[in-house]
């Protein structure tokens, strides 16, 4: 199953371009479409703040003697912020994507119930290729490395190694009102903070999707990570996500956007404990009067 979900999402990027070309149709946007794909991209170079509730009111997990772990309502709440950095304020001669992601969980407590703590810090450095002419093929795609730094205040709540590894993302907005694309990554860990840690080499892929519906609201697909893991009977957990999302300018104010999504959890192998249905709620704030020190 797993396998065929990744065919077929392959499949339809391969496509969607493809139908593009065919079509010769210039990506005119409105300026709602242009900021409904630049809150949605995760390769924008529109500097933004994205702050997330996920609320996963039932799990999968085992019902034992003791409390039963399915039942579990457990919640994380993200800020991910946005960084674009350009020469000559780059480390690259190449314009650079910069995402941290601060988690603070609510997990399964030794003593019954749960308790929140904050989580690792994952974070992507992104270079811009600069050999692809985005105003000519629609493609964007950046390439660089991930990092896991593990700054979580429990065991529970993190996995207490240190990650290094590469990461790509790629962007087509070829087509007027529609944005599709990925970011996967792979952090291998090499450090760890306790031996009894076990090794970490997991492969993550993060789907991508906004299409316009009408005046400022907008499909989205943003929030669902694959997970697979390389090493023997690791976890492999394959969750989508769909929601609404609606752009929100006022004079005084950041240019924000609101979303509304459900995520289920389609597949999952030696995955004991895992979300099954998660509800996510985010807004994202964008700092415009920045862009022009960032703009490709």
């Amino acid at each position: 199953m797993f396998a065929r979900a990744v065919i077929a999402f392959s499949m339809l990027s391969a496509l969607t371009p493809a139908f593009a070309f065919a079509q010769a149709q210039p990506a005119t946007l409105t300026e709602e479409e242009k900021l409904e794909q630049d809150f949605t991209n995760p390769l924008s170079t529109l500097p933004q703040l994205i702050v997330r509730d996920s609320y996963t009111p039932a799990n999968y997990g085992p019902c034992t003697v003791g409390p039963c772990e399915r039942n579990l309502e457990t919640n994380q709440v993200i800020v991910r912020p946005l960084i674009p950095r350009v020469p000559p304020n780059a480390l690259l001669p190449v314009p650079q994507l910069i995402r941290p992601t601060f988690a603070l969980v609510t997990t399964q407590s030794s003593r019954g119930g749960t308790r929140t703590e904050f989580g690792d810090l994952p974070l992507f450095d992104l270079a811009v290729l600069p050999w692809i002419n985005r105003e000519k093929t629609g493609f964007l795609v950046g390439a660089g490395p991930t990092f896991v730094f593990p700054t979580a205040t429990s065991t529970s709540a993190g996995q207490g190694a240190w990650q290094a590894g590469p990461a790509l993302g790629a962007i087509y907005s070829g087509i007027p009102g529609l944005l599709l694309g990925f970011v996967a990554q792979n952090p291998v860990s090499f450090a760890y903070t306790s031996p009894s840690r076990p090794p970490q080499n997991t492969f993550t892929f993060q789907p991508v999707l906004a299409l316009h519906l009408w005046d400022k609201w907008y499909l989205r697909s943003a929030e669902a990570n694959w997970a697979v893991g390389w090493h023997r009977h690791s976890p492999t957990i394959l969750p989508l996500s769909l929601g609404l999302g609606r752009t929100l300018v006022r004079p005084g104010l950041p240019p924000m956007s609101f979303f509304v999504t459900g995520q289920w959890t389609l597949y999952r192998q030696f995955a004991p404990i895992s979300p099954q249905t998660t509800i996510n709620f985010g807004v994202t704030f964008a700092f415009p009067q920045f862009e022009k020190l960032f703009k490709l």
